[in-house]
């Protein structure tokens, strides 16, 4: 069973005593709670960068496609630099252009020139987000018991500090720049004060000197659990509200009612989730997840209420928690690939599916409804269930 042997074959040629552990997860903690907070701050300022360069709504999305494409065009690279350099340099790399990328957002006086930008800040996400999550792998691995599912908790709640921080900001009236500087600053200081205390020499499988491979089966069905939890993510971020709005008819001051709940049980989970993996073990954490996501989706849709959306949006906050976490933990440990490279190969298939999701939701919702849309991504995140079951042994 995964749940025995999740962490077998793991190199850990490092020290490994308690209070160096600590200082490796606090290091890591750090860097995962900048990231959701200058992911949130950049987010809850484009209406006013909006405003600013005077974009209709068809223009700001066509600027907001830089961060994907960046991003996408981050995965290679980021798998490339953290097999070549080390996780460790790649995140120092990243750590330092990412506060230039947001400073340069708020100074964006064009629309070529926020599309630049936004290219490489989501290129620049994506090189901490391997760097990040690899150093989390070898964290992990010493510990030797599931503790990636944290890390990204404490995202989950830099994003939420980022937003109330942000509405503070707009509340004082301070602009774009202003507050991009403020929050750079203090992820850039941050994150220096700790990076010291980052793992040195990543563990797993050592380097043969070939950079890319073909994914094998394993990191292939890895790749689409994470692709299925990501189609619901991408929806409840797009679409919860357009949901609360157009179908459950809700007031103004309640329509992002469902998402703060989908969020709040999701930050929830991610703390909750090692204690199931340790009970349960990852593969039925993983199928027990998609049977949540499945049944939230299909309260929301069978009881159209808001009451009833929020719980449903609770129990897909709740199933969504885990997967992408335990399917980034399960790729570092490939037997096959180095951590890095195995992390983009599954983050690139995953990361389709956070793109792909909202923009087929729109086209169901126009040819059908907006319900029938929600219940084609609840059969998805069931995908999660059935495919968890065709996995092997780590």
């Amino acid at each position: 069973m995964i749940k025995h042997c999740i962490f077998a074959g793991v190199m850990t040629e490092l020290p490994a005593d308690k209070q160096q552990l600590r200082k490796y997860r606090w290091a890591l903690f750090v860097f995962f709670f900048i990231s959701g907070l200058r992911f949130a701050s950049w987010a809850s300022r484009i209406p006013d960068i909006q405003a600013h360069l005077h974009l209709s709504d068809a223009g700001l999305g066509s600027v907001l496609f830089a961060l994907p494409i960046g991003s996408m065009a981050g995965l290679p690279v980021s798998g490339y630099c953290v097999t070549r350099f080390g996780s460790r340099k790649t995140l120092l790399i990243a750590a330092l252009i990412f506060p230039v990328t947001m400073i340069g957002i708020g100074l964006s006086d064009t629309v070529a020139t926020l599309f630049t930008l936004l290219f490489f800040f989501g290129l620049s996400s994506n090189l901490l987000n391997i760097s990040m999550n690899t150093q989390a792998v070898a964290v992990e691995a010493l510990y030797k018991r599931s503790i990636m599912a944290s890390f990204h908790g404490t995202w989950s709640l830099g994003g939420f500090t980022g937003a109330a921080f942000s509405t503070w900001m707009m509340s004082m009236h301070v602009n774009p720049l202003h507050h991009f500087i403020i929050i750079s600053s203090i992820s850039l200081i941050s994150m220096l004060l700790v990076y010291s205390n980052t793992i040195k020499q990543d563990v797993g499988k050592k380097s043969s000197g070939k950079i890319f491979s073909k994914p094998d089966r394993f990191l292939l069905l890895l790749g689409i659990i994470a692709f299925s939890s990501m189609v619901c993510e991408g929806t409840m971020a797009d679409w919860s509200g357009v949901y609360f709005r157009k179908i459950l008819h809700a007031p103004a001051g309640l329509v992002t009612l469902g998402y703060v709940a989908y969020m709040s049980m999701m930050t929830t989970g991610r703390f909750l989730g090692d204690r199931f993996v340790s009970r349960m073990g990852v593969s039925k954490v993983i199928k027990w997840s998609g049977l949540v996501i499945a049944t939230g989706l299909l309260i929301a849709v069978t009881m159209p209420y808001i009451a009833t959306a929020v719980i449903g949006f609770l129990f897909v906050g709740m199933g969504v928690s885990s997967v992408v976490p335990l399917s980034y933990a399960m790729a570092g440990r490939s037997k096959k690939m180095t951590p890095g490279v195995a992390i983009a190969a599954v983050s690139s298939v995953g990361f389709l599916g956070f793109l792909i999701g909202p923009p087929m939701i729109g086209f169901i919702a126009q040819a059908a409804d907006l319900r029938w849309a929600f219940v084609l991504i609840a059969i998805l995140g069931l995908g999660t269930t059935i495919v968890s079951g065709k996995l092997k042994e780590v």
